[in-house]
C-alpha cells in the first residue's frame, strides 16, 4: 500500500517553506532546517533531485539558496512526492507479487488502483492550496514576525 515516507513528507515541507517563506533572496537550506526541525541529512539530498527535477532553483554562493522553478500554483504535491519516491526506489505495494492466483487478479489489481488513485488526488493539490492552507491556519511566514537572522 502506498505510503508516504518521511523523506517524501521532509521534502514536501521544505518545498512548501520555500513558497511560504521566500521572499527576494534565496531561501537557505539551514533556515528550513531551523523552522521545520528537518534534519539536514534528510533535506541536502532531496534537495537536489528537485532542482533536477525543475521543481527548485538552486543558486550557489555564500547567501545562496532556493527558489521555486515555477509558480506555486504550477507545482504539484504528486510531483514532489515522486521525485522522492523515484530517489527511494519506488512506492511500496508496486512489488507486491502473490503466488496466488486470487492475489495476482484480485488483489494486486485492486493495490494498484489505489496507488494511482492516490497519485491522481495527490497531482490535484498545488503548493499554492497548501499556502493558503497555512495562510488559514494562522500560520506566520517570517517576514510577518519580522524575523531575520542574518548578521
Amino acid at each position: 500500500m502506498f505510503r508516504l515516507s518521511k523523506k517524501m513528507l521532509f521534502a514536501l515541507e521544505a518545498v512548501v517553506d520555500i513558497a511560504y517563506n521566500g521572499r527576494a533572496e534565496p531561501v537557505q537550506s539551514k533556515e528550513i532546517t531551523r523552522r521545520q526541525g528537518i534534519p539536514q541529512r534528510y533535506l541536502e539530498q532531496v534537495m537536489q533531485q528537485l532542482v533536477r527535477a525543475g521543481i527548485l532553483k538552486g543558486v550557489r554562493g555564500p547567501r545562496g539558496g532556493y527558489f521555486l522553478a515555477r509558480e506555486r500554483r504550477r507545482i504539484t504535491v504528486g510531483e514532489i512526492i515522486a521525485v522522492v519516491s523515484a530517489i527511494e526506489g519506488g512506492t511500496e505495494g508496486n512489488d507486491y507479487d502473490s503466488p496466488s492466483e486470487l492475489g495476482r487478479t484480485v488483489v494486486k489489481p485492486l493495490i494498484d488502483q489505489l496507488n494511482r488513485d492516490i497519485m491522481h488526488k495527490l497531482d490535484s493539490i498545488t503548493i499554492q492550496d497548501l499556502c493558503t492552507r497555512a495562510d488559514r491556519g494562522g500560520i506566520l511566514t517570517e517576514a510577518d514576525r519580522g524575523l531575520d537572522f542574518n548578521i
